[in-house]
């Protein structure tokens, strides 16, 4: 027991010493002058937000903060009052504000002061059903908490915290919680599903779920039927549609329906000081979703969530192709992800494209992937000119970094019953067109990862492979090294990897790989090349000490194939 709590002390001291180290490397504060220090594309200075001097309590018009009387028409009140001044802050005293759903005007602050908790009603006939986006489609949910659309200059600033109370909508998988969390929640009501491995809160909720074969989207009911399974409408928290200048600052958002905060086709925002929170079990419980969204600063945040942390998207399929407005232009600093399925995320809903984004100095702690990049068949869209630097990940249960063209929808720890679709697929090829995927020009340095499954999984399709990638200056220490499966153009530079207990380079069906100043010298075994299609791989000499021992090459792969100068 003495040398248990031992282990356990000394790795959290590491821990915490490896964590102030981070900290010490990320000196200069950053502000709205130095956020576009070291940027490698043409970045445009993002508008910010300006109010008038006018301030309004929401006190003045009758609201409560008991946590008990309903205050959403004093919300309204407030907002408007504000609005026919010609804008100015709306304040949010300390309390417990009940409240349904807030809709935000030009030109309003809506700040809320320390101590200042707004939690949203429980009633669903409180959320109306409007026509929206979710996961990319069009499609409709019950009204955002916090809702916004064709506005200009809009912000929620303060120290407050803005509760969703998502846990009245999430349905909750028996694999997400321990025995006796899972007996409080049968117990608490709601119903379970045939199988008896889903929670719904209620038999709306479930009859969604049933009329669904296409993720959270009840396609197999008609809309005179919708209003049956409205409970499964669960909506994001925060819904901010085409509109400028946009800024949250300050306070925590947490227990969110769906996702948390999600900005679509709005241009100049700024996301900061912020504390996104959802449960670890929450379903589709992402951070934020930027999605097809121009001119974005994300910076100085912390994430705890149950899905996805920072994620870019912009439609999915057909009808994001129809969008067709890349996210672009974006630069994310100096923010820290606990648990989240991914870290930083691009995907799996990309079909306008994402270009031109910068992430440095972020550390991830636990996420069950550091770096994910996502899609598959059928999306189409360009993901490229990605510049990623300064990340540091240590207790990551799968990839540090991750890409998967055959994403399927699962979260990347599994339940028992499920398979991974990161996996060698069969080598079919299909025609190459609008609907296929690219991920190209994605460039990564200063990687550092500690105490992990595994280094890099990359996975193309054959018809499209991953493209131009390099990574420069990263220390890996996992238990598996780098996967690459139909990739073209691969650069690793001054890469070390530590692969316990496999190879440290595992390349199949790929092309016009370069490494350089390679140390694999404390990994288990050291490079292994497979597949038909495999073609100039390149080695320095100086790294490899005893070709035949060192690289084992796969039935079928050419004589010149590997190369070492």
């Amino acid at each position: 027991m003495k040398k248990l709590l031992t282990t356990k002390l000394i790795t959290t001291l590491l821990v915490f010493v490896f964590i102030k180290t981070l900290n010490a490397q990320v000196a200069i504060p950053l502000n709205e002058k130095t956020i576009y220090n070291g940027i490698e594309f043409q970045m445009p200075k993002v508008n910010e937000t300006n109010f008038p001097n006018y301030e309004i309590s929401i006190s003045n018009f009758g609201a409560v903060g008991n946590g008990i009387f309903k205050n959403t028409e004093a919300f309204a009140k407030a907002i408007n009052n504000a609005s026919t001044k010609g804008g100015g802050k709306v304040i949010v005293p300390r309390g417990i504000w009940l409240t349904g759903p807030i809709t935000l005007k030009s030109n309003i602050n809506l700040h809320l002061e320390d101590g200042a908790l707004i939690i949203f009603s429980k009633n669903f006939d409180d959320y109306p059903i409007v026509k929206t986006s979710f996961e990319g489609l069009n499609t409709v949910r019950c009204i955002s908490p916090i809702n916004a659309e064709n506005v200009e200059n809009i912000a929620i600033t303060g120290n407050g915290i803005i509760d969703g109370s998502g846990d009245a909508w999430r349905p909750v998988k028996v694999s997400k919680m321990t025995d006796g969390q899972w007996k409080t929640l049968v117990r608490s009501g709601g119903v379970l599903s045939k199988d008896g491995k889903i929670w719904f809160p209620s038999e709306g909720s479930k009859k969604g779920y049933e009329s669904s074969t296409d993720f959270n989207v009840p396609d197999l009911i008609t809309d005179k039927e919708l209003a049956s399974v409205k409970d499964f409408l669960r909506p994001v928290m925060v819904s901010i549609i085409n509109s400028k200048r946009v800024l949250l600052d300050g306070p925590t958002f947490q227990n969110s329906p769906a996702w948390n905060i999600h900005p679509l086709m709005c241009e100049d925002i700024i996301i900061r000081n912020l504390k996104v929170r959802n449960p670890w079990y929450s379903q589709n419980g992402d951070g934020l979703d930027l999605e097809s969204c121009k001119n974005a600063l994300v910076y100085n945040n912390t994430f705890d969530v149950g899905d996805d942390a920072i994620c870019f998207k912009s439609g999915k399929d057909k009808d994001g192709r129809d969008r067709n407005i890349p996210t672009e232009n974006v630069i994310v600093k100096n923010n820290v992800v606990y648990h989240a399925h991914g870290g930083f995320v691009i995907g799996s809903e990309m079909s306008s494209g994402v270009k031109n984004v910068h992430i440095s100095n972020c550390t991830f702690i636990g996420t069950d992937i550091g770096l994910r990049f996502k899609s598959t068949r059928g999306r189409g869209g360009i993901v490229e000119n990605i510049y990623i630097s300064n990340i540091d990940m240590i207790h990551i249960p799968t990839e540090a970094i991750g890409f998967n063209l055959y994403y399927s929808g699962k979260a990347p720890v599994l339940d028992d019953n499920e398979t991974s679709d990161a996996k060698i697929q069969e080598e079919k090829l299909v025609e190459v067109n609008e609907e296929t995927p690219s991920f190209r020009n994605i460039f990564m340095k200063n990687i550092n990862v500690v105490d992990s499954e595994t280094a890099m999984f990359f996975m193309g399709l054959p018809e499209m492979n991953l493209k131009n990638i390099s990574i420069e200056n990263s220390i890996f220490e996992t238990k598996k090294g780098i996967t690459l499966i139909n990739s073209d153009g691969i650069t690793l530079k001054n890469v070390k990897i530590k692969a316990s207990d496999d190879y440290a380079l595992t390349i199949y069906n790929s092309k016009n790989i370069k490494a350089s100043e390679f140390n694999f010298k404390e990994s288990k075994s050291a490079i292994k090349v497979l597949g038909s299609k495999t073609n100039d791989i390149q080695f320095d000499k100086k790294d490899i000490s005893n070709e035949k021992e060192q690289i084992l090459l796969g039935m079928g792969i050419g004589k010149k194939a590997v190369k070492i100068q």
